[in-house]
């Protein structure tokens, strides 16, 4: 499979599951011979809501998911995701202001930084690319005591994406649900780790996708049950009648 986006290979496949967070069923899965998650998030998310027959779910997953365009599928679909986004500047090691000590104004169209100013929006899109703009002063930068500590270039840019915005919403999202990655590692952890003690050393008996994908879903079949008769014990269950000889004795 495929472990980065440069296209390096190695041998393996990557399973992805989607958990009910109140009973810890496995309400969806899919094995993919992609090594990366970052293409995962709304597919998963769709599949969790058709399985479950809800219109509104909330999707959890970590940085590894965090992708703009996968956040932007879910939007009107009552798929709310909640991913923390990746940290992929070094400003903090370099002792430099983050993205997080500049705050987006809406209404106005703005970046507000430490110093106060206000960052505009340029007429030029960032990079050549059509959906990400740049924001900048033209002038506060040059006499600006803080600059030390903001940026080594001329003048201070700050790229954003045109639909931002979901990001943002999303990034309230997790404000409001401090606890949200604890639930998501309490939640879809605790099925890996009791699949993966299962199958012991050997992981998968079998090779190429479709295999593997038949052998996982036993997997799940058999944790989903063992997960059912642990929430609601056995009595609930249908019995399942045994077969009558063809002598016609009864069965002991």
């Amino acid at each position: 499979m495929a472990t980065s986006g440069k296209g390096t290979a190695t041998v393996g496949y990557n399973v992805q599951i989607a958990v009910d967070a109140e009973h810890h069923l496995i309400v969806a899965h899919e094995v993919i011979n992609q090594g990366y998650d970052r293409h995962q998030l709304a597919p998963m998310a769709f599949k969790a809501q058709q399985a479950t027959g809800c219109e509104k779910i909330t999707a959890l997953a970590d940085r590894g998911y965090f992708n703009g365009d996968q956040v932007l599928s879910c939007e009107g679909t009552g798929v709310a995701p909640i991913v923390p986004k990746t940290l992929t500047s070094g400003n903090a090691k370099r002792g430099l202001f983050t993205g997080q000590h500049f705050i987006y104004d809406a209404e106005k169209d703005h970046y507000t930084c430490p110093a106060g100013e206000h960052l505009t929006r340029g007429l030029v899109r960032s990079d050549r690319r059509g959906d990400v703009d740049q924001y900048r002063h033209l002038t506060a930068c040059f006499t600006c005591p803080l600059k030390p500590n903001c940026t080594p270039d001329k003048l201070k840019r700050i790229k954003r994406w045109r639909h931002e915005g979901v990001l943002d919403a999303m990034q309230a999202r997790l404000d409001r649900m401090p606890d949200a990655m604890g639930v998501r590692r309490q939640t879809v952890e605790h099925p890996f780790g009791t699949i993966k003690a299962w199958m012991g050393s050997t992981h998968f008996l079998t090779r190429n996708l479709k295999r593997v994908s038949t052998e996982m879903s036993l997997h799940i079949l058999a944790y989903n049950i063992k997960r059912v008769i642990a929430i609601i014990g056995i009595g609930p269950l249908p019995q399942i009648p045994r077969p009558t000889p063809r002598d016609g004795r009864t069965p002991v």
